[in-house]
């Protein structure tokens, strides 16, 4: 819809509005759309507002296991390790179906494959829901993997389609905003619909609400305006979704950005994913509902600092500094959290908060990669960034989980709030090497 008004310029600019019924100037010179384009711009949002719910709807699923810890253990009869590599089994073929998806959604369009993804992930949690063994869960948490990998690429494609391009980085962040609420939604109020009704009821609700989503996605959103060419779905071009691949493949720049998604989202990913709800729990002796609210601030201060961090690159036109500062700040408060035993409470709610809001700045990484890739990879680098920021997950979750293992002796899960300590500096680590990479990004 936006894209019409490519064709006009500001007076400033040497060139006039032709269109007089459906767009005019503002005093300042900029086009603003009117009468019928009120509307058109008001289901502009509404197609983006379900793409964006979706990626909430992924994201509650990605955080839920956190405050499901003691149920799941108990109930499978597993360790930390174990736990961990159950909550990121999401991950992995989320990982990897998001290299492909850029040029599936080109291919096939948001609406379709985003509609069936959604269809899948309700199933998943269904599926999850009823397993009476581990494999069965390890298979529903799989499926859920798969179908919520579309819902964050769904909301950037359709950002691209629907709006200008100097919105895009502010949209990626509000993107951000809806799935950090979702994720906070998934802590306190999950955790006392668990205490309630038990993890499995709470899993059935959730493939409800999947199911409702796909049917409101498939009637609403469509892939272009009007005006723009349709997704055509005539085929898949092997020949150049490979060229595409491997020349974003062989491009630094898409790793070096990548990495810093990477080591920016891991904090965010470990503690408000799985790790940090058990951790107050026993630090400070809390209930698991209380627990999970204040490990839920960590999501809120994402939710405030990715669009945040988003708007102002926008507007002051740099990424790098961002980045940078976004990078210092987590290693910093992650080391207080680490090195500084027995934290008040309040001051350790602090610290998870900016925690939050620092990391939020990783959604700058995908305006980075539109401004400094060329267009004909933007698509396959977007998914690639996209791909390690959550494999960032991946590793982490498990990899405490083990740490935590190894340093109880009888394995009886009974972690202390040192041994949670000790095996948070994986975290710190890998936040650490982000930031050495950040300072070698190139910015135009």
């Amino acid at each position: 819809m936006f894209d019409r008004y490519s064709r006009y310029r500001t007076p400033e600019k040497g060139l006039i509005v032709s269109d007089k019924n459906d767009a005019g100037l503002r005093p300042n010179g900029h086009l603003f759309p009117t009468g019928r384009s009120k509307l058109k711009t008001g289901y502009a949002w509404l197609v983006w507002a379900l793409a964006a719910i979706s990626f909430g709807y992924a994201f509650f699923h990605r955080v839920a296991p956190s405050v499901m810890v003691s149920d799941l253990m108990a109930e499978f009869a597993i360790g930390g390790a174990m736990l961990g590599t159950l909550s990121a089994l999401y991950f992995y073929p989320y990982v990897l179906l998001q290299i492909p998806l850029g040029a599936l959604l080109e291919t096939f369009g948001t609406r379709i494959l985003l509609t069936c993804a959604l269809g899948l992930a309700a199933a998943g949690s269904v599926l999850f829901g009823l397993a009476a063994q581990i494999e069965l869960a390890y298979l529903g948490r799989i499926l859920i993997g798969v179908g919520c990998s579309v819902g964050f690429l769904g909301s950037l494609a359709l950002a691209r389609k629907w709006f200008p391009v100097h919105q895009f980085g502010f949209l990626a962040g509000l993107s951000m905003f809806v799935a950090m609420t979702s994720g906070m939604v998934a802590q306190a109020p999950l955790a006392y619909f668990v205490d309630e009704f038990g993890w499995r009821s709470s899993l059935f609700l959730l493939g409800g609400v999947g199911f409702g989503l796909a049917v409101l996605v498939f009637g609403l959103v469509r892939n272009a305006p009007a005006n723009q060419p349709q997704i055509s779905g005539t085929g898949f071009d092997k020949v150049a979704f490979f060229l595409s691949l491997r020349r974003a493949g062989s491009h630094r720049e898409v790793w070096k950005i990548s990495f810093v998604a990477l080591t920016l989202s891991g904090p965010m990913l470990t503690l408000g994913g799985l790790w940090g709800t058990p951790y107050l729990i026993v630090a400070y002796d809390l209930t698991r509902p209380h627990a999970a609210f204040l490990m839920s601030l960590l999501l809120f201060g994402w939710a405030v600092g990715a669009p945040s961090m988003g708007w102002l690159s926008d507007r002051l036109g740099r990424r790098k500094p961002i980045l940078i500062a976004g990078s210092v700040i987590v290693c910093l408060m992650l080391s207080l959290l680490i090195f500084v035993p027995h934290l008040p409470l309040p001051a350790a709610v602090t610290i998870v908060i900016v925690i939050g809001f620092s990391g939020g700045s990783m959604a700058t990484c995908f305006a980075l990669a539109r401004d400094v890739l060329p267009d004909t990879i933007t698509g396959a680098a977007t998914g690639i960034v996209n791909a390690l920021t959550v494999a960032s997950g991946a590793v982490l979750q498990p990899v405490v989980g083990l740490l935590l293992d190894l340093q109880t002796a009888d394995n009886t899960a009974s972690y202390s709030e040192a041994v949670f300590r000790q095996a948070f500096c994986a975290i710190l680590v890998t936040t650490f090497a982000g930031l050495l990479v950040a300072f070698r990004l190139r910015e135009k």
